[in-house]
Formats: C-alpha cells, sequence, structure tokens
C-alpha cells in the first residue's frame, strides 16, 4: 500500500515527538507500505518567523515573507528524516524545489499548479518514506511561495490526488467532532463525514481540515482520514458520501463578526452588485447577506471578519461619498452559529428544531444552504446556544 500521510506542527513540535512520529512511520514500512509523508514546520515555528520580520520590516516584502517561512518546512523534513534513518529506515528528504511542486506567483497564498510526479514515484522506488516540505512551492521563474493558512493540508491532498493515492492528515485531535471539544467536551467523534459538510463546518468556522484541501480531495475523489498522531483510536473518514448520513452532523461557531448595515441606498439592484464587486477586488469576503426592499429603498445587511472592519470602512466610505442619504452603521460582538447535516436535503423540521433550541434568543440575520442554517447572536449568546443546539441535535 501507498499513502501519503501529513504530519501538523503539533506533531512534530520538539525532537522528542519527531522521533515518535518516526516510530510511527516505520511501523507501517516494516508493513511493506511506501508513504510519502508531509510536515509542517515544527510547533510555533512559522509564528515566531512572522514575529522576527515584524521586527525589521513593519510591511515585509511579499517574496522576502516567502524566502523566511519556507525554512520553517526545510528543518522540520530534515530532521524527520534523519531520525527515520537512525531508526533503519530507507528515506530521503526533499522542499519544494526538488518535489517539483509548481505554484502561480502570488506569494503568501500561492495555488499549486502541478507537481513531478515522475521524479517522487522515482523516488519511492528507492526509498520507503519520501519526506516533503509542506505549505511551499515554486514558481516558474524559480522563487519560493507560500500556500497561505493550511497550506500544508493543501499540499498533502494534492500530492495523493496527483499520486492517485489515499490521505491520512495526522494532528493532536483525534478526529472531526461534532463540535470543537473545547467548546463543549461531551461533543461525540464522527466515523465519517462528506466533502459538502466539512467543507460548509470549515467555512463557517470550524478549525478542522482548511476549505482548499477538502475542494481538491473532492474534486479528486481522494479519501481523507483524520487521526490524533499518538492515539490508537480510530479517527473520522472523509468521503463522497457520510455513511452515518445524520440529519445534523455538526456544529461550527465564528467569533469576531460585524454586522454592517446600510441604509437608504437607492432602489437599484445592480449598486448592491457594483458594491460587493468593489470590496471583493480587495479581497474582502462577506457573509450572511440580507437585502430588504422598502420604499425609501434598500436595506442592505451583511458580515465580515472584525479584523477587516477599518478596511471596508475605507472601501464603503469612498464608493458611497456620492449617495448623500446613505447611512452606514457597524456593529461588533456578533458569533454566526451554523449546524451542518447532508441529512437536512431530505428530512423535514430541521428549522424547526434550530429555532426552538434559540428560544429568546434574538437572532439578527440569519442564512441556509441545503445542508447548513447559520444565525448571527450576540457573543454574550454563545454558550447557551451551543449548548442548546448540541443538545437538540444529540450532537
Amino acid at each position: 500500500m501507498t499513502v501519503v500521510q501529513k504530519y501538523g506542527g503539533s506533531s512534530v513540535a520538539d525532537t522528542e515527538k519527531i522521533k515518535r512520529v518516526a516510530m510511527k512511520i516505520k511501523d507501517r514500512t516494516v508493513k511493506g507500505d511506501k508513504i510519502v509523508v508531509v510536515v509542517s514546520a515544527m510547533g510555533k515555528t512559522t509564528d515566531n518567523l512572522i514575529k522576527l520580520a515584524g521586527e525589521v520590516s513593519s510591511v515585509p516584502d511579499p517574496r522576502e515573507m516567502d524566502m523566511l517561512l519556507t525554512t520553517g518546512e526545510q528543518i522540520s523534513v530534515a530532521l524527520l528524516s534523519m531520525s527515520l534513518k537512525q531508526a533503519g529506515v530507507r528515506s530521503i528528504s526533499i522542499n519544494a524545489f526538488q518535489a517539483g511542486i509548481m505554484t502561480t506567483s502570488d506569494f503568501n497564498c500561492a495555488r499549486i499548479k502541478n507537481f513531478d510526479v515522475q521524479k517522487i514515484k522515482k523516488l519511492l522506488m528507492d526509498y520507503d518514506v519520501v519526506v516533503v516540505t509542506g505549505f511551499q512551492g515554486i514558481t516558474d521563474n524559480g522563487d519560493l511561495t507560500t500556500l497561505g493558512r493550511g497550506g500544508s493540508d493543501t499540499s498533502a491532498v494534492a500530492l495523493a490526488a496527483a499520486l492517485e493515492f489515499n490521505c491520512e492528515i495526522y494532528s493532536d485531535v483525534k478526529g472531526i467532532y461534532t463540535v470543537d471539544p473545547k467548546l463543549h467536551p461531551s461533543a461525540k467523534k464522527l466515523k465519517s463525514i462528506s466533502y459538502d459538510e466539512i467543507l460548509e463546518m470549515a467555512n463557517s468556522g470550524a478549525k478542522v481540515l482548511h476549505d482548499r484541501s477538502v475542494e481538491i480531495a473532492k474534486k479528486y475523489g481522494v479519501v481523507l482520514y483524520c487521526a490524533g498522531t499518538f492515539s490508537e483510536e480510530e479517527g473520522t473518514y472523509v468521503m463522497q458520501t457520510n455513511i452515518e448520513d445524520p440529519v445534523v452532523s455538526g456544529l461550527s461557531v465564528m467569533e469576531n463578526q460585524t454586522r454592517v448595515v446600510i441604509s437608504n441606498l437607492p432602489l437599484d439592484y445592480k449598486l448592491v452588485h457594483k458594491i460587493f464587486e468593489r470590496v471583493a477586488k480587495d479581497g474582502l469576503n462577506v457573509d450572511m447577506i440580507s437585502i430588504i426592499g422598502i420604499d425609501e429603498g434598500l436595506k442592505l445587511s451583511f458580515t465580515v471578519i472584525q479584523e477587516y472592519e477599518k478596511k471596508l470602512e475605507d472601501i464603503l466610505e469612498k464608493f458611497l461619498m456620492d449617495f448623500k442619504n446613505c447611512n452606514v452603521t457597524y456593529e461588533k460582538g456578533f458569533t454566526k452559529v451554523s449546524v451542518v447535516g447532508i441529512g437536512m436535503k431530505t428530512s423535514t423540521g430541521v428549522a424547526s428544531s434550530f429555532f426552538k433550541a434559540m428560544d429568546s434568543v434574538p437572532v439578527k440575520l440569519v442564512t441556509t444552504s441545503d445542508i447548513k442554517i447559520s444565525c448571527l447572536i450576540e457573543n454574550r449568546y454563545k454558550d447557551d446556544i451551543v449548548n442548546a443546539l448540541v443538545k437538540e441535535f444529540d450532537l
């Protein structure tokens, strides 16, 4: 069997953990498996490198930032390969250049274009383990790039897709849970979950797999297995269809939400399109959109992550300067709570149960899809609502 494995930064945070990961990998090679291992930077290495950059430059150059950040993964792969060799495993480490991981030239948020698959396959003929740097790639001009948040997950799944292998992702979490165990300690671990469900959960704030990695897995049919690095418990499978097929599979929470309300817009829906087009041009994502048409004009509401509020304020101030009657308000202190489940497509009464759990809590905005219901509430209600929804949907 040949497989791609990915180990997160917490799994290789120090040399003792690296040795334990090496022994875990060795146990698989003893059974005859060939493994491509994708590794993140050790522990808080990336955060520390970002801090260093901030100490020498108030606005670090994106290209130089990627040159700096890619060093973290090179340390990890070299140390892990050394540890594997010490344990008697035929291993070799390679970086993005050596692996031929070609990306776009968007520094800090590059996208993978292709791999030198034949080179990796050739290495697997000579070695039992090929350890590859995650999170990074190279441009056609030979510049180093990074893939942005969740980049190592993306590297691993893209490699698995290119090689037509399954992908195992190991971290300090024992699988995927119905709710973040930090929010609700009694959360259940899922045996399986569909691509669509985990995408909705990730986009709704769940700190699980990065959405780009799941999109690649869904597109190419890569079966994902998520488990704890140092745990013997069975993890969670992510695949096309959720075997359990519950009505609601999970609950996600996204804090630090700002509600933006634009009142007295002219009754022109093309203007709404132009507003969102302008916001998107500056790389801002909006969520939970509500449009109400009244005699006085349009009332447009939506949410953004709080850290982008000032940037959005500057954009809207310039864009709406000719619309003197418009009024824009920014309200902080909100949380988005979502329930997700592929079973919603065929089940009735989910909305009724959802708002039953809400009870007397004032809901500011609501959005839905065929497998998700999300609501915006004040932060002070978060814990009560999480507990109520967990109880209502037996999560």
